[in-house]
C-alpha cells in the first residue's frame, strides 16, 4: 500500500475515551486499523525470515512455544509507521502529554496449545526500590497492543482488571484480592475481570500498571496462531527495564519528530544503581 497519513480509521481519539482512560486504565479500539493496513501488516510479519522458519517447523505438546522477538526491529513499512502514526501520536499526546519517548517493541505469534499468562503488571519501576525507580514510579508507561488477526473468547484472549492501576503496588495487592473486593474502596470502583474478544485489526491501549492476563489457546482453535505486536512508550526520563538500543539505520532515516522519540538512553545492566 502507498504511505498514507494514518493506518487507522480515525486520526484523533474521542473525548469520551480520553476522559475514561485515567479511570479505566485502558482504551479498546475494535477493528481500528484500515483493512489494507491490517492485511499489509500481517503480510509483512509472515514474510519475516525468522517467522517463516518458526511456522515451517511446528512442534506440539510440551515442546510447544510461541514465537517471540524483543525488540522487534525487523519491521516493514506498515510496522514502521506504527511508531509515530498520526493516530498513535495524537493518542499519546492526549493521554500523557507531549513528553513521551519510544521505549521498545515486541512481536509474538501464539500457536495452538500454548498455555496462559497470569495476571501481571508491567510497570518496571514499581517492582524495584532504587532511588531512580522511586522517582519514576508515578510516570506513565504505555503499552499499545495490536492484534492484526484478532482473537475470540477462550482463544488466547486478553483479560484486564479496569481500575487496578489505581491501587498502590504493595505485595498484598494481588489480583486475587482485588477480584475478591478487598481494594474496591481504594480504586473507587468495583474491580472485576473483563475478558476481551477483538476482531482483526484491533488495538488495545493500556496503562502498564493495570493488571492484565492472557488465556490459553486451545489445541483445536480454528486460528492457527494469534499475531500480537506491541509498541511501548514512556514519559521522558531514565530507561525502563527493556528500553532498547535504537538501530543505527533507524536514526539515519528518522524525521526530526522521530529523533525526539528516540533521544533517550537504552537500558543497561546496572544503570539503575549508578
Amino acid at each position: 500500500m502507498t504511505k498514507c497519513e494514518s493506518l487507522f480509521r480515525q486520526t484523533k481519539p474521542a473525548t469520551a475515551d480520553i476522559e475514561a482512560f485515567p479511570r479505566d486504565g485502558y482504551i479498546y479500539y475494535p477493528d481500528g486499523m484500515l483493512d489494507e493496513a491490517r492485511e499489509r501488516l500481517i503480510e509483512e510479519i509472515h514474510q519475516l525470515e525468522a517467522v517463516r522458519q518458526y511456522l515451517e517447523t511446528p512442534v506440539s505438546g510440551e515442546q510447544q512455544q510461541s514465537y517471540f522477538a524483543r525488540p522487534w526491529n525487523d519491521r516493514g513499512p506498515c510496522g514502521d509507521q506504527l511508531i509515530d502514526d498520526l493516530f498513535v501520536t495524537s493518542l499519546l499526546q492526549a493521554t500523557i502529554s507531549d513528553e513521551f519517548q519510544f521505549c521498545h517493541s515486541a512481536l509474538n505469534l501464539a500457536p495452538r496449545g500454548i498455555g496462559p499468562l497470569p495476571f501481571h503488571q508491567d510497570h518496571h519501576h514499581w517492582k524495584h526500590d532504587n532511588p531512580i525507580n522511586l522517582a519514576e514510579r508515578d510516570k506513565y508507561y504505555i503499552q499499545i497492543l495490536y492484534y492484526p488477526n484478532g482473537f475470540s473468547h477462550g482463544d488466547r484472549n486478553l483479560k484486564v482488571i479496569p481500575g487496578s492501576h489505581l491501587v498502590a503496588p504493595t505485595e498484598e495487592a494481588t489480583p486475587e484480592r482485588m477480584l475478591a473486593g478487598k481494594y474496591d474502596a481504594e480504586a473507587g470502583r468495583r474491580l472485576k475481570e473483563v475478558r476481551l474478544e477483538v476482531p482483526p485489526g484491533s488495538m488495545v491501549y493500556i496503562n502498564a500498571r493495570i493488571f492484565h492476563a492472557v488465556e490459553a489457546k486451545p489445541e483445536d482453535s480454528p486460528q492457527a496462531h494469534r499475531i500480537f505486536n506491541i509498541d511501548i512508550f514512556k514519559q521522558s526520563g531514565p530507561p525502563h527495564r527493556y528500553t532498547q538500543q535504537i538501530p543505527v539505520e533507524w536514526m539515519e532515516h528518522a524525521s526530526p519528530q522521530r529523533r525526539r522519540l528516540f533521544a533517550r538512553d537504552a537500558y543497561e545492566e546496572g544503570c539503575w544503581y549508578a
